[in-house]
């Protein structure tokens, strides 16, 4: 082990060497770095839950033992006496395995039980620049549930071909799981973590989540994890005052704990930032994540996320170090940012100056346009920039566009429940809602359940509605979605140049304080339109383009296969300079285009 690269905070693999690694002649090294100990003993099945001494290495800070009978599938802890006089039981904090909790014991894993398969897929993996990318946001444990017992969780393995057939026949390129690293609360999601290097023994061991991701990746389907370098939990067992003293927390209480109850990592102690790196290149190199949604960035950049406190410079140096280590390493891993503040070169490569990221969520899109659509249809006239704001700064970043698992819980009810009006007006702007989502620029992430129009907000301790499903507006919003998703997929228009200003323009931006808009997209050499109606009366758009072109209707949201009005009829109409032509747009509604040019007949 360099010691010195992980004293300085450039260390990628610390878990290679730290923890508990199964020999392959026999028996297992563990390896603890606790620098204010003055004894560490380790204790598990295989001693009988007996104190045996570890060693102190030539580097008085790490602590050591080889142990011939232990092996794969064993438990064991640390007893850490502090200098304080403590002597407390922990976890591994480089631990590949723990219990299922509210026990605690680390879990002796071999990593290499389970070989991937999926060569063919690494080695054609792109971050999708160009490419289509729409996520289904997901929580593990509440997606398929036995009903009879809740708590009986589907195993990784278990869940890999309903989840692939689901996602395949939803027209969805990605899964994003929220947090997998074991965590003690159920209700916390993952995102209070106990265990950064450990599967969650809820859904089963780490050989069955590599068969997950593997069955995933073999199927076309890209796989990102949530992951949490900001904060970790108070559990004593856990990091907060692993040797007795504040080793991975700050030890001035006004920066500690964060809003959510949670002790924030102190990354002016370099050894802290090997630790979290070497936790997400981990993920990335031995389960074959294809990205990280890197949560609460904001709590990084600012001290307790506060922009009026400042800049917290010792955190931007080690997410701009860590991502560029990342990006050295895994060259085709997407790394994501959870961020909601404008702090500026987001998804700059780290060595130009900027964070390193290649997406930033963006929040403000989600907000101005969910606000938007919980307004009356006379609110609507009066704020047209709720809709225009983010085409101002969206070339700014590279922006994924997100309707989260955090916009349908706490009381802010589901994204259908949010928008305005009655039960059977609801309907028709959620279709709209999501036909904007599709033409606006940016990768897109929906989270389960929005799919099929939820009103019940998510819990983790059930399964979505699909109950719903039984009646004919939520299993036609449900097909709706189907087929907005496939289109998405078929039409590079609606991705190629997500980020080049030239693949997208405004047609129509409320037209007079009409709520009626018009966006089209270009790209793969196809352009596309969509123009929509989110007042509440009919009313008809005059289209009359600089350039003649044939418009050819793909989807309209009110068919009255989709519970709409509309007989589905084919619509093909030419339009140009003295030749317009008047859209009829029901109240509610939205149509989408393929736009093909027309030369100009020549003259006799």
């Amino acid at each position: 082990m360099d010691y010195q690269s992980f004293y300085d905070g450039r260390m990628f693999d610390a878990y290679r060497y730290l923890g508990a690694h199964v020999r392959p002649e026999g028996g297992t090294v563990f390896c603890t770095y606790a620098p204010g100990a003055r004894r560490v003993t380790l204790i598990g099945e295989f001693n009988d839950w007996q104190e045996w001494d570890m060693i102190q290495e030539e580097h008085v800070q790490f602590w050591k033992i080889t142990v011939a009978q232990a092996s794969a599938g064993q438990l064991y802890k640390y007893v850490i006496y502090g200098a304080d006089g403590s002597r407390t039981e922990h976890s591994d904090p480089y631990g590949f395995g723990m219990e299922r909790p509210p026990a605690f014991a680390s879990v002796i894993r071999d990593l290499e039980e389970y070989a991937f398969t999926d060569d063919e897929w690494m080695l054609s993996r792109t971050l999708n620049i160009d490419k289509p990318m729409n996520i289904y946001e997901m929580h593990l444990g509440s997606w398929l549930q036995d009903p009879e017992d809740p708590e009986l969780f589907p195993r990784y393995d278990e869940i890999a071909q309903p989840l692939i057939d689901y996602v395949k026949a939803n027209g969805y390129t990605h899964v994003e799981f929220l947090p997998l690293a074991e965590h003690p609360v159920t209700g916390s999601w993952g995102y209070q973590v106990t265990g950064f290097f450990s599967p969650t023994a809820r859904y089963g061991t780490a050989a069955q989540l590599r068969k997950l991701i593997d069955c995933l990746h073999n199927a076309g389907i890209g796989a990102i994890l949530d992951f949490v370098p900001a904060h970790f939990a108070l559990d004593p067992y856990g990091l907060r005052r692993y040797d007795g003293t504040e080793l991975y927390e700050y030890p001035s209480s006004d920066v500690t704990v964060s809003e959510w109850g949670s002790c924030n990592f102190i990354f002016a102690r370099r050894e802290v930032g090997t630790f979290m790196q070497s936790c997400a290149n981990y993920w990335l190199a031995e389960y074959h994540f294809d990205g990280l949604r890197m949560d609460a960035v904001s709590r990084l950049l600012y001290w307790m996320g506060d922009e009026g406190r400042g800049v917290n410079e010792t955190c931007v140096a080690f997410l701009k170090n860590m991502n560029h280590g990342l990006r050295c390493l895994h060259p085709t891993a997407m790394l994501i940012a959870e961020d909601s503040t404008s702090y500026p070169g987001c998804t700059v490569p780290a060595d130009r100056g900027g964070l390193g990221f290649d997406y930033k969520w963006d929040l403000g899109w989600m907000h101005d346009t969910l606000d938007y659509f919980m307004k009356t249809s006379q609110e609507r006239e009066r704020v047209p920039e709720k809709l225009t704001f983010s085409m101002y700064y969206f070339y700014n970043e590279r922006y994924l566009l997100c309707l989260s698992h955090d916009e349908v819980v706490h009381g802010k009810k589901t994204i259908i429940d949010k928008i305005y009006g009655s039960y059977e007006d609801k309907f028709p702007q959620l279709r709209c809602l999501y036909m904007l989502m599709m033409i606006h620029p940016g990768k897109k992430l929906n989270f389960m359940g929005s799919e099929i129009a939820m009103f019940r907000e998510w819990d983790e301790e059930k399964e979505p509605d699909r109950f719903l499903l039984k009646y004919p507006v939520h299993d036609s919003f449900h097909h709706y979605m189907m087929e907005l998703n496939e289109l998405y997929l078929k039409h590079p228009a609606f991705w190629q140049c997500d980020h080049d200003p030239a693949g997208f323009q405004w047609i129509a931006m409320n037209d007079e304080g009409r709520c009626l808009w018009g966006l089209r997209r270009d790209g793969g050499g196809e352009s596309l339109a969509v123009f929509l109606n989110l007042s509440d009366q009919d009313r008809s758009y005059w289209y009359e383009p600089v350039e003649r072109q044939e418009l050819t209707m793909l989807l309209h949201t009110d068919w009255e296969r989709w519970s709409g009005t509309v007989k589905e009829e084919p619509l093909s109409f030419t339009a140009g300079p003295g030749e317009g032509r008047g859209i009829d747009l029901p109240r509610f509604s939205g149509i989408l285009f393929a736009l093909r040019p027309v030369p100009e007949e020549s003259e006799s």
